[in-house]
């Protein structure tokens, strides 16, 4: 049987990111356990907290590396969005896009914020999560103050219901087992989204 490729500190801690993501498309995250990670990637358990020295931190790496996936994903996007509407039609699409390619990441997020106590992972996807809602507003209030949508428009509600309705279509995906109509769902919801505020599709 051939060795193990040798990988670096940061190779295997990314190798060990991918396995709970992956892992998570048919597992209750909180069913994952260190053993069941080094079975998936080829390693014995002592090797994996050898990378990490808790599971607890190998959370914190997985919801790190879904804020910085996901945000490059919609930086990506906003980057030749002409105008604020436009940007939000970007980022909708960038982010329902990345749920399709990663579909245990909705499932990670909503586990840890239905727990009841706190706990470091929970403040870091909390943080992500308010991150998010802060450039959706952002991009909403900018819109609003060059007249692209309903002047009288809160934007801070209007935020609220640009994330549920993404919330809405991943539960739906959730249900049905599959994330691969998720494109095809949102390209019919977010023109409604943008009638609601006032604005049309660019």
């Amino acid at each position: 049987m051939p060795a193990k490729t040798r990988l670096s500190t940061e190779e295997r801690q990314q190798e060990i990111v991918h396995a709970v993501l992956l892992l998570a498309t048919a597992n209750s995250p909180d069913a994952i356990t260190t053993q069941a990670i080094a079975q998936h990637i080829g390693l014995t358990q002592g090797a994996v907290f050898r990378h990490f020295p808790s599971r607890e931190a190998i959370w914190l790496a997985v919801i790190d590396w879904l804020e910085q996936n996901l945000g490059d994903a919609i930086a990506t996007a906003l980057d030749t969005a002409c105008n604020p509407v436009e940007g939000l039609q970007r980022l909708f699409n960038a982010h329902v896009a990345f749920i399709a390619a990663h579909p245990s990441a909705p499932r990670l997020v909503f586990n840890e914020m239905q727990k009841p106590a706190d706990n470091p992972v929970k403040q870091r996807v909390r943080g992500l999560l308010d991150r998010y809602r802060q450039r959706v507003t952002a991009l909403l209030a900018q819109a609003k103050t060059l007249a692209l949508v309903d002047p009288a428009l809160d934007e801070t509600a209007a935020a609220t219901l640009f994330i549920g309705t993404i919330q809405g279509l991943v539960m739906q995906s959730l249900l049905a087992g599959d994330p691969r109509g998720l494109p095809a769902a949102a390209e019919r919801l977010l023109p409604l989204y943008l009638r609601g505020i006032g604005a049309r599709p660019s």
